[in-house]
């Protein structure tokens, strides 16, 4: 007998899903340089000359198990030194092979993590809305433990801490935070983040058990205006940090990330272990060797990602002049504007007229908004632009 929970998660259709497929139907009939894909956040950039340099270096002088055989289950100790070495370089910490264990990117990361630390279906794991859905299925369906949302502060997409407070509890086992955020684009503060802090501090003390901070961080380099993005390990000492190439590299299709566990966790070779074990019960061992190897070489490079920061500011000027109401964002490569109906999944349907492929907001736990993707060439944005205001005019904007 199949499992009915997956079954059923396998058979739905997600919205993305059903975005894509219209998107293929309609570019049959109007050509795929007409269709204007806002929905899906896959890196348009290629990658840095340092990834193709490393992969022809590795093929041309490795020996052939050492590019496509078997790793340790954590992962190559030489590769996961380097990446140490690179973060302490960065962050001015003291990291080293140990701390890190190497996974099919952040996804893998986030999974292990729910995993490892869920000992009782009573368990609970905090998410802020908006974000991205798949927490949900791991937490519940990976892991058997419970998503407890927290909604969102639409007004700059922080934290909501006086909901937050009191749905935290002497059940609450991790608290998951995504900065640069998919799918606003917003980076938390470094008040947000000291507050944050402070209270998971002081809850951790007054229940008697750690409660671990999960910090999903793919989007930490694509940031704008010369802001900073707060490196959160430091800061919280029981934090774990789940972090994938595929945008900083620009390597989605590669799936090669890691979780970070600093010395400073409670019972650190524990937690590591129970990585490890969760990797095991999952299957996520032994990442791909060959990238292993490339992002020991690469993991200080950034790919050039100027192109994002154009797009935002073209859109948001643009649907800001047309009437639509967003928050700015300071990273990653979304806009997460209001949509002009409160139905925002009727709202994301109509804009299919106009051949526009967006993303309801309801999808990321905040219903009245749309997600823009916008890592897409310029071009496309721009032509975008009178298609959107002639979706604006439609609402008497």
């Amino acid at each position: 007998m199949l499992n009915q929970n997956i079954l059923a998660l396998g058979k739905k259709r997600s919205t993305i899903r059903e975005i894509f497929e219209f998107g293929n139907q309609r570019a049959k009939l109007v050509g795929r340089e007409n269709i204007f894909d806002f929905s899906l956040g896959n890196p348009n950039v290629p990658a840095p000359d340092s990834v193709q340099h490393a992969i022809r270096d590795i093929i041309n002088t490795k020996h052939p198990s050492a590019i496509h055989g078997y790793t340790s289950a954590p992962g190559n100790e030489e590769c996961r030194a380097a990446i140490a070495e690179s973060l302490n370089a960065r962050f001015g910490t003291d990291y080293s092979a140990k701390n890190l264990y190497l996974t099919l990117g952040a996804a893998a990361s986030i999974s292990l993590c729910f995993k490892a630390l869920t000992a009782s279906p009573a368990d609970e794991f905090i998410v802020f809305a908006p974000f991205f859905p798949e927490y949900q299925v791991f937490i519940e369906h990976g892991a058997g433990a419970k998503c407890v949302v927290i909604s969102a502060q639409v007004q700059d997409f922080q934290i909501n801490f006086e909901e937050f407070e009191r749905k935290l509890n002497p059940h609450t086992k991790g608290v998951v935070i995504n900065s640069p955020n998919n799918p606003t684009g917003v980076v938390y503060s470094a008040e947000t983040i000291s507050r944050l802090s402070a209270l998971l501090t002081t809850k951790s003390e007054e229940y008697g058990h750690p409660i671990f901070l999960i910090s999903d961080e793919p989007y930490r380099e694509i940031i704008f205006d010369g802001i900073e993005v707060p490196f959160i390990a430091p800061k919280y000492k029981n934090t774990l940090v789940c972090y994938s190439y595929s945008k900083s590299l620009s390597l989605p299709g590669e799936r090669i990330g890691y979780v970070l566990v600093p010395n400073t966790v409670d019972d650190f070779g524990d937690v590591y272990a129970a990585i490890c074990g969760a990797g095991r019960v999952l299957g996520y061992v032994c990442a791909p060797a060959l990238f292993q190897q490339v992002i020991a070489h690469c993991a200080a490079d950034i790919a050039d990602i100027s192109i994002y920061e154009k797009n935002r500011n073209i859109l948001l000027e643009a649907l800001t002049s047309m009437g639509y109401k967003c928050v700015k964002p300071e990273g990653a490569f979304y806009l997460f504007p209001k949509t002009l109906e409160e139905n925002d999944r009727a709202f994301c349907e109509r804009a299919k007229k106009y051949d526009l492929l967006l993303v309801p907001g309801a999808d990321f736990g905040a219903p009245g908004h749309m997600r823009i993707a916008y890592c897409v060439q310029t071009e496309t944005v721009q032509r975008a632009l009178p298609l959107f205001e002639k979706l604006a005019k439609e609402y008497g904007l």
